[in-house]
């Protein structure tokens, strides 16, 4: 079904890799609507409790948008408000919040400008302690803008600000320190690492973890008081699911759960 990603489906969880490690897996056009195609086919998908969102070959995750694709598009001044918001990098960035499951990205190679954007919308960052993470377009005369909403989401200011003034790569400890991603270790234990969360993820309850992420990004911007009445009310939803009675009943037998996702 696809020419620019792969995808398969196993233990329930979803891996989609970004294919085009000649082009170091960057994001053009083709790319975009093929990973929004996956993304939609895990979402819908009752199998799937987790995604692992991955890049080909160890020389990068991603890096970012294809120089060739983007220049277009930034010279296309007949762009307005609307048609941004039917473009791909826009629907591809703002599908993450609305994925309804967890995801996390498996870093083997680097992440650079979008790359670092696309892998930092993941919930969890995983990557091998080798990798390089940087927000490079200060040095074109351009700047992360797009991916601005999501590192600023995740870093101090002070610190998104070292990134974005100085164009460097850090390293992925570097990363882990300064909050942008969720952990660094050796190389050759990347992918167990990554399967040993994925699986745990995806024993838990699929309807707890769906309501759970959505409640996380719906009280985003929200006053405290907001904040309390909405999650007191998604409380009482999610304590009435078979998954809640199933998780307490098991908790008080002293036996694991069996949880069905309803």
């Amino acid at each position: 079904m696809y020419e620019t990603i792969a995808y398969d489906v196993a233990d329930h969880v979803a891996r989609v890799t970004l294919n085009r490690p000649a082009a170091r897996n960057a994001l053009d056009d083709q790319m975009t609507a093929e990973l929004l195609a996956a993304l939609d086919r895990a979402k819908a998908d009752d199998e799937v409790r987790v995604i692992v969102l991955t890049g080909a070959g160890d020389k990068a995750f991603c890096a970012g948008a294809d120089l060739g694709d983007l220049g277009a598009q930034l010279r296309d001044s007949t762009k307005g408000t609307d048609l941004i918001r039917d473009s791909g990098a826009y629907r591809l960035f703002t599908a993450f919040p609305r994925l309804g499951k967890p995801i996390i990205a498996r870093l083997a190679g680097h992440a650079i400008a979008g790359g670092l954007g696309l892998a930092v919308s993941c919930d969890l960052v995983i990557a091998a302690d080798d990798v390089k993470l940087g927000t490079p377009e200060v040095n074109v005369g351009l700047w992360p803008m797009m991916i601005m909403a999501i590192i600023n989401r995740n870093v101090p200011p002070k610190q998104a600000f070292k990134l974005y003034y100085t164009g460097r790569h850090v390293s992925a400890r570097e990363a882990v320190e300064m909050g942008l991603i969720t952990e660094a270790v050796p190389r050759d234990r990347l992918d167990a690492r990554v399967d040993e969360l994925a699986a745990s993820i995806a024993a838990k309850s699929p309807i707890g973890l769906r309501m759970g992420r959505e409640a996380f990004f719906a009280v985003d911007g929200l006053a405290f008081d907001d904040q309390i009445a909405y999650l007191l009310d998604r409380l009482r939803a999610l304590a009435g699911t078979d998954d809640a009675v199933e998780g307490v009943t098991a908790f008080l037998e002293k036996r694991e759960p069996r949880f069905t996702g309803r």
